[in-house]
Parts: C-alpha cells; structure tokens; sequence
C-alpha cells in the first residue's frame, strides 16, 4: 500500500485519518441496493449504536451529509407542538437555535456562558417557571467553539425528574468520552464519522431510544429528505436508505470501526488527553492562553486567545503552518479573538510537539517573542 502524504489537520474535523481508512475506499463499484451493501450498513449502524447504548433498546439511523443533517434530523423531526429549550453555550447551540428558528418550532433559548460550566441550580429554576408544557431539551455534549465539555449526565437527570425528552449534539464527543446513553438519559444523540471516529466526511447518523423513536410516527412531516423515522423505517423494511448514500465513504466508516475497536475508546481519549497536554503546556510556554479551565474543558479542541501583538494576523499564522503541513482553524466566539487547535483524529503528542516549534517559530516571525 503506497503511503498517503501526512497532514497533520488540528482543524475540529474532518481529522487526520489512517492511510488503511483512505484506502477501504478504493472497492469495486457496488449498487447501494445490493443486499451486500445492506448488510455493511446494518453492521455500521450496530457497532455504532454499541459504542453508547444497547443495540436492543437503540438503533442507529444513518444519513448521507454533515453532521448538522443529524442534529437538523432529529430537531425537524422529534419536536411537536411543546416547547423545546436549547442551552446556548457556544456556535454549535446557537446554530441548533437557527435549525429550530427556520422550521418554525416553539423553543426557548437557555444561554449559558461559553467558558463555564452550566448553572443546572438557575436552568432547573427556568424550567419550572416555563409557562409551557416543555417536552425536550437540547444540549451540546462538547461545544467545539471553545472545547467546553458540557455535563450532560447532571442535564440528563434534571431532564428525567421533569419528564422531558433529551437530545445531544455529540458530534465531538462520540467515541473518545465515554457515554452511556440510558444511564444518561439521552433518547437522540446526533454524531458524524469524521471527528472521534477518525473516518471520512459525508455520513451523519442519529442514536435513538427506540421507544421514542417509534412516537415519532405520528408526529405531522416538516421535512424529506431528513425526516427521521421514515429513514428507519425505510431501512428496517428494505436495508437501503432512502437515497443514494455516500457508498465509499461508508467502507471507510467500517474501516475506522475496526480501527477503534483496536484501540478501545479509552485508550484513544488517554492518547487525545496526552496530546491536549501537550499543547497547553506549549501555549503557556509560549505566552499564550487558553479560554476553558480543565475543570470544565474536553481536552479535544482549545480555543486560543490571538497573541497580543500588532503584527500577528490569521489568516498570515494559517498560511505559514499549512506549508509546514499543518492546518488550523480561527475562533467562533463573536466577543473575543481567538483561533482553535483541536487534537483529535491520527495524531499523537509529537505531532503536537512539532506543530508547537512551528508555531513558536511564526511568534518569532512577528516579533511576539523574543530570542534568548
């Protein structure tokens, strides 16, 4: 097998991956409608559901698109005519807020502050002084505007003492921090295999209780193509999806499965842990700050304060580590300038050492430190 050139991408996803992923894709060409094909999707969606809950009680439903078509999915499609509550602590909250604003669902925004943990004490007080039968609630596991890690279990409970459905953004959490679906309480959960799971971009899926997946049938249709339960259903009936799905890009979510399994889930997260600990250290060296305290932080993504320099540009420091081979991404948060480094996918912490002298080697270009 002839080696792929290596990117090292610190971007939050699509990560780094296996040159043995990029290559599950090269297969013969296959209709999706083979029973063969059929049965690769099935064996996804069950190793997918047995990562967070037991294929028994859970199903896992998969779509061609990003992972917002899952979030979109689950929210277009689950919500009736209650009121649903989304905690906004950062872009991915927000841009649940815009999903649930253009398909005209009655919710109530709960806003949090992207760099601390949630007040549960001030959102139980919120729920209770709602004028409305509230039915769900939406959170982000890990908010990968900042790496704010969410705490979805305290949420999940809160959420069952008041009867009220839950549904999680996990999309850069799922398979590196451990979840439990039952024991949380979640009864939708939205990932895509391109962060944690460390395959390609292009297959959003939802993890639904089945339970609740089932009530989700007489609920009136606001959308097609992601409408939740006709995809299940299509697929329980026939083993295809609805439309064409992305066909290779589904080997190499198989591929990367097989991947996990072999590293176990907590071996990848000690080794992402491993490698956040590294950047932190460098950027402190450094002069730099982060915005989460590690109380609260994933240790998956990190949002930097921009250096306080009058010649440091972004756009400048990005083109300068793309052609030493890494690539980074700028910060979401409308009131400070930051940039993200995330540390997900196949990389280790020398990737992050080496990323680090090329990035201390860009400050010493615009005079941000000094020599000696």
């Amino acid at each position: 097998m002839r080696m792929v050139k290596r990117n090292i991408l610190l971007n939050p996803g699509p990560a780094t991956t296996t040159d043995s992923v990029k290559y599950a894709q090269v297969v013969p060409d296959i209709c999706p409608r083979e029973p063969e094909f059929g049965h690769l999707m099935g064996s996804i969606s069950t190793e997918l559901t047995r990562l967070v809950a037991d294929p028994e009680k859970y199903t896992t439903v998969l779509f061609g698109g990003s992972g917002t078509a899952a979030v979109e999915s689950i929210l277009s499609s689950v919500v009736d005519n209650d009121i649903l509550v989304i905690i906004n602590n950062g872009a991915y909250g927000k841009r649940m807020c815009e999903i649930a604003e253009a398909y005209g669902l009655n919710f109530l925004e709960f806003n949090s502050p992207p760099d601390k943990g949630i007040d549960l004490n001030a959102l139980e007080k919120w729920i209770q002084h709602s004028p409305r039968n509230i039915s769900h609630l939406a959170v982000v596991h890990h908010e990968t505007t900042t790496g704010l890690l969410n705490d979805i279990e305290s949420i999940g409970q809160l959420c069952r003492k008041h009867r009220i459905d839950m549904v999680v953004d996990a999309m850069s959490s799922f398979a590196a921090i451990p979840i439990q679906m039952k024991t949380m309480n979640i009864s939708f959960l939205a990932s895509s295999s391109n962060k944690n799971l460390q395959g390609m971009a292009g297959v959003a899926f939802v993890i639904a209780d089945k339970n609740k997946l089932e009530c989700v049938q007489n609920k009136k249709p606001r959308n097609y193509y992601l409408n939740l339960y006709d995809q299940y259903q299509f697929f329980l009936k026939t083993r295809q999806m609805r439309f064409t799905p992305p066909v290779q890009t589904l080997y190499a979510l198989k591929q990367a499965i097989v991947e996990l399994k072999q590293e176990g889930v907590a071996r990848r997260y000690a080794r992402y842990v491993k490698s956040w600990e590294t950047l932190t250290k460098g950027i402190s060296r450094l002069g730099l700050k982060y915005i989460v305290p590690e109380k609260h932080h994933s240790k998956i993504i990190t949002a930097i304060l921009e250096p306080d320099c009058d010649g440091f540009d972004f756009n400048e420091m990005h083109d300068y580590l793309y052609r030493r081979g890494f690539t980074i991404y700028p910060g979401k948060l409308e009131q400070l300038e930051t940039f993200r480094i995330a540390n997900m996918g196949d990389i280790t912490h020398k990737d992050i050492e080496r990323f680090l002298k090329s990035l201390e080697s860009y400050l010493r270009t615009i005079n941000y430190m000094k020599d000696g």
